[in-house]
């Protein structure tokens, strides 16, 4: 608030002074009203406005999916109400070509007749058939539930007193337990794939008259995870040994921590890489957000690492071998923030930053499907250009702006993090960005939104690893319920590296699901 006194000096400093003070003060006046009608445009656009880019916030609510059926289906043209019937009203859409069925799927063939008394035509000769039209439908069956019941025939010799021998039944995967290796495939892959939480899916056994309560549910996925635990170190091995690694982290609440309250956050990193035809996806749940984190987890890596700007990641990026890669998708976003908030109808300095960033995009796609050798060439040749305007701008417009504002925050944080902006293209098989991490902890995301927290550290460590296999998995073109019946079926024999290495998933082929 402005303090101005009863009784103005005569002394001209004094009241030079004065006014200065006075100046500043309204000027930090105007600057808050500006940074909170900023604060309060974005946050208008972030509850109610469509997203400019769909992979900017993994954490941004889906209130579309509550009113997904009825937008769509009166989103199809339909015929008006008063037509005569035998007029044929075309649509005003055209519809896209429907895509063929699989082939792999099984089929069932129904053979349609014409009736015995319609097999006589009027002339008195039986109608022959001379070919056939064919249409396919899609037909599910709900899940199936059985009982397998393991039969040890006991044997003895009646020719001596030798003690009776009694065949043996294969090795389980958790012994003595109801669960078979389909019982745990289909629990994890609705668990861990379609974001069902164990309350539910105890709800659909029961619908099915099995009351398996989801303490015993909770109790399975845990030990699955433990067993799961070879694979997950044969597969940090193949990402550690590849030269370039993506990193993110999310927050997760774990309710039964020792020595912490129920609403302490906790946090789930992500690191994905690997070869190329051998992509790798881990998940790692720590109750800290410290550097000493991705110390551990990235021990021995050397290569380029991308991440945001957080700096966690400054110690491993500071160790010899390790060069740090920063975020391009991540400045892109301040400058949309800046957009957004900029007088309607104008062009500002954020459109100039945008229209740059887009043109470096732009030729990222168009090398897209080239080798790494051509890529490397096209970044040269093309986007060095670009990025020395980007430079250029960035230089002249940083002394300009305000750092409390959206656009003084987008151009500093585009200043603060350039040198490592710019050296994706150093190399063809280095990214542009860190969406590669944030699309694969998306699954994450979206399914804490339906289980909202976990129960216990032991919880939230078989989360992880179970979202390692199974992102993974899916990375590598697997199917999830096949690939998890598949190693379920095969890790209880599994007792060497080979062993273990032939069940990853650029090593195996399940047979499909039936």
């Amino acid at each position: 608030m402005i303090s101005v006194p009863e009784t103005l000096p005569d002394d001209p400093i004094l009241l030079k002074q004065l006014l200065l003070t006075a100046n500043v003060q309204m000027s930090e006046k105007d600057g808050q009203i500006e940074r909170l009608r900023e604060q309060n445009a974005l946050l208008i656009q972030r509850l109610f406005g469509r997203k400019s880019e769909q992979t900017a916030d993994p954490d941004s609510p889906q209130l579309e999916i509550f009113n997904e059926a009825e937008s769509l289906a009166d989103a199809m043209p339909e015929a008006p109400a008063d037509e005569a019937e035998e007029e044929v009203v075309a649509p005003t859409k055209r519809r896209g070509k429907r895509r063929p069925l699989p082939a792999e799927l099984p089929r069932v063939e129904v053979i349609h007749e014409l009736p015995e008394h319609e097999l006589t035509c009027a002339c008195g000769c039986r109608k022959q058939v001379i070919g056939e039209e064919t249409s396919e439908q899609l037909d599910i069956i709900p899940m199936q539930i059985r009982v397998i019941k393991h039969i040890r025939k006991t044997y003895t010799c009646k020719g001596c007193e030798t003690a009776p021998v009694t065949a043996d039944k294969p090795a389980q995967l958790i012994e003595k337990s109801l669960a078979s290796p389909s019982v745990l495939a289909m629990l994890l892959s609705t668990k861990y794939v379609d974001g069902t939480p164990l309350y539910r899916f105890e709800k659909v056994l029961h619908r099915h008259g099995i009351d398996i309560p989801r303490q015993t549910l909770a109790r399975w996925v845990i030990q699955c995870g433990e067993h799961l635990q070879p694979l997950l170190n044969l597969m940090r091995d193949t990402l550690l040994d590849y030269p370039v690694l993506h990193c993110d982290e999310t927050r997760v609440q774990v309710l039964k921590e020792p020595g912490r309250g129920p609403s302490s956050q906790s946090w789930m990193w992500v690191q994905t890489g690997g070869p190329p035809d051998r992509p790798v996806v881990l998940f790692d749940y720590t109750t800290s957000r410290a550097q000493e984190i991705p110390l551990r987890l990235l021990a021995g890596y050397r290569g380029y690492l991308m991440t945001d700007d957080y700096a966690g990641y400054n110690a491993v990026a500071a160790q010899s071998g390790v060069e740090r890669l920063a975020c391009l998708a991540h400045a892109r976003r301040k400058f949309i923030e800046a957009q957004k908030v900029q007088p309607k109808g104008k062009t500002g300095r954020a459109d100039v930053a945008l229209s740059l960033i887009n043109k470096l995009y732009g030729i990222e796609r168009d090398f897209k499907e080239a080798s790494a050798e051509q890529r490397h060439q096209g970044r040269q040749q093309h986007s060095l250009p670009i990025l020395a305007q980007l430079k250029a701008w960035l230089e002249k417009t940083q002394p300009q702006v305000t750092a409390q504002n959206a656009l003084g925050k987008a151009v500093n944080y585009l200043a603060s993090n350039w040198s490592r902006l710019e050296r994706y293209v150093e190399g063809g098989h280095l990214p542009i960005d860190n969406n590669r991490a944030e699309n694969a902890i998306r699954p994450f995301v979206i399914g804490r939104k339906n289980w909202v927290f976990s129960e216990t550290p032991k919880g939230a460590t078989a989360s992880a690893q179970i979202y390692s296999l199974v992102e993974t998995a899916k990375a590598n073109g697997q199917e999830p319920y096949a690939y998890l019946r598949h190693i379920l079926e095969r890790l209880p024999q599994a007792n060497s590296v080979e062993g273990y290495e032939a069940l990853l998933p650029w090593n195996c082929s399940p047979a499909p699901a039936s």
